[in-house]
């Protein structure tokens, strides 16, 4: 395996985490160490270790203070891959290989700094031969990544990614869910705003084979992986256009239903670029 495709990622959770489980990230519970946070009556916080006497001294009622700090805690991270067969494409890049590609990455940056990977693959339905509950052990995070690549595209829906949403209800995570999303607009609704208390962000897998590729005259065969079968098509620079357009309004179309409950979408094509996450990632 080289070490492009193990890049890791850096990620800063949009909401701070809850949990008694220590971490590196700015958590929202008051601990016992961490980065300074403020000061509190005494009875607030009966820890006569944390006694401020400085803020002590100066309280004109005589009140005791104590210092709090910031607890660090970890984050579960979650990535909800579509297997419908769609993902099956392959174009410039491989679609599946692309996101093996990323959950590898994201494995290895989770257990790296103590976090927990889970994955869930689904098509109309949960794919029990990938799925694994968060877990801090590289080794079985990677096992499942590494079967992702490999993974049969035949389903005729992704509708179990709602109720991949569903399964992992509960305490707020970083969710990544990774698909083309070639989804009816209402089961694309319904799935953000199932994961709306998590920070989600969409990972959309595209191709240029798909539109920016296409010859402006000549005949095209296309397959419609999903079972509408096989036709061949003339292609001509009006037509071309007009593909274009329709290709460019569905990734705006998923931008505004992504808008009230998720991050913006990242665009994975052609090779998966880590430096490229991250930054997305640090400025959305």
């Amino acid at each position: 395996m080289s070490d492009e495709r193990t890049t890791e990622i850096i990620y800063v959770p949009r909401r701070r985490p809850r949990g008694s489980r220590a971490g590196i990230h700015r958590g929202r519970d008051a601990g016992g160490s961490g980065t300074f946070r403020d000061q509190v009556p005494f009875l607030r916080l009966p820890d006569a270790r944390r006694i401020d006497v400085r803020a002590t001294l100066r309280d004109p009622f005589e009140g005791v203070h104590v210092r709090r700090f910031e607890a660090r805690a970890a984050v579960e991270i979650w990535i909800l891959v579509d297997l419908s067969a769609s993902m099956s494409f392959c174009g410039t890049a491989s679609r599946m290989r692309l996101v093996g590609d990323l959950c590898r990455a994201l494995a290895v940056s989770a257990t790296r700094v103590g976090d927990g990977f889970g994955l869930i693959g689904c098509d109309s339905a949960l794919r029990a031969d990938l799925y694994l509950p968060a877990t801090r052990h590289r080794s079985a995070a990677l096992a499942v990544a590494e079967r992702v690549e490999g993974a049969t595209c035949t389903g005729r829906s992704a509708g179990g990614m709602l109720d991949a949403a569903r399964q992992i209800a509960g305490r707020p995570k970083l969710v990544f869910v990774a698909s083309d999303f070639r989804w009816p607009d209402a089961l694309i609704g319904r799935v953000f705003a199932a994961l709306a208390p998590h920070d989600t962000i969409p990972i959309l897998l595209a191709d240029p084979a798909e539109a920016e590729d296409l010859p402006a005259f000549g005949l095209v065969e296309l397959d419609d992986l999903e079972g509408a079968g096989r036709r061949v098509v003339f292609l001509r620079p009006s037509l071309r256009r007009s593909w274009i357009a329709r290709e460019r309004a569905r990734v705006e179309a998923l931008e505004r239903a992504a808008a009230p409950f998720a991050r913006r979408p990242f665009r994975l094509a052609d090779r998966f670029d880590a430096p490229a996450l991250t930054r997305h990632l640090m400025t959305t």
